[in-house]
């Protein structure tokens, strides 16, 4: 899938799953904005490797409005547009109905809600039709059986999947796309901090592949909803967990 010419944007890009995609992006030939909380050494080797003239690294916190209107007008600046949006950085906190805090709440909130909405509410200013939004969600939002201490975790996905369905309908009217990856559990960082090694490998063995998903398998998914194929997909939730029963 080409994706000559087009500026594709990550936030939470310089590990994980979303480095995956900004690989995935500039492999298919996109100019690519890596959006960074921290990590300012992993960011900018990423958009080395990439090379500087097809990337930017652009460090931010997207819980807070100035910050991703820097990191807006930063991409805009540089490369002129937005054809495609992935809100992918993410807070995952720990903790039940009795230890949960009035700040995990509220960090957990801001960074996988707002800053998805306010993203996308100051990206579609330099979307043109054709453009898409694709946010990153969890599969365990379809699940019976949700552990207690992912109490806010998964109550933040929730809102982001209804989101993806109401967006979609508010911004078909500007031939603007929008979608959610839901994958399963994925080697990345947070999930390993979530995760003692045993648990882990519980998880893999109830897989019908017998593994866990890796950032690459959810990057090639993302791949699949920002081509030209996937235009008559918009509003959906796409679960991609190798077949696991949630």
């Amino acid at each position: 899938m080409t994706l000559s010419g087009l500026v594709v944007v990550v936030t939470g890009a310089s590990k994980g799953i979303g480095k995956d995609i900004v690989l995935r992006a500039a492999a298919d030939g996109a100019k690519v904005v890596i959006n960074y909380m921290s990590d300012v050494n992993a960011a900018t080797a990423l958009a080395m490797q990439i090379g500087n003239d097809r990337a930017l690294a652009v460090q931010g916190d997207i819980s807070k409005l100035t910050e991703i209107d820097r990191l807006i007008e930063a991409t805009v600046s540089r490369f002129g547009k937005i054809d495609v949006l992935i809100p992918n950085a993410a807070f995952l906190p720990h903790g039940d109905m009795h230890s949960i805090t009035e700040e995990n709440f509220d960090r957990a909130f801001a960074v996988n809600v707002k800053g998805p909405c306010f993203l996308a509410k100051k990206a579609i200013r330099y979307m043109k039709p054709g453009s898409t939004i694709i946010f990153i969600s969890t599969d365990l939002t379809e699940s019976s059986s949700v552990p207690p201490e992912l109490l806010l975790y998964m109550s933040t996905k929730g809102a982001l999947n209804q989101m993806v369905r109401v967006l979609a309908r508010d911004l078909a009217r500007e031939g603007i796309r929008v979608n959610a990856i839901s994958p399963g559990a994925t080697n990345t960082d947070l999930f390993r901090n979530a995760m003692s090694d045993e648990q882990v490998q519980i998880i893999a063995s109830q897989n019908p592949f017998k593994r866990i998903g890796e950032p690459y398998d959810v990057a090639a998914a993302v791949s699949m909803l920002w081509g030209k194929d996937s235009t008559w997909i918009t509003g959906q939730v796409l679960m991609v967990n190798g077949g696991s029963i949630v």
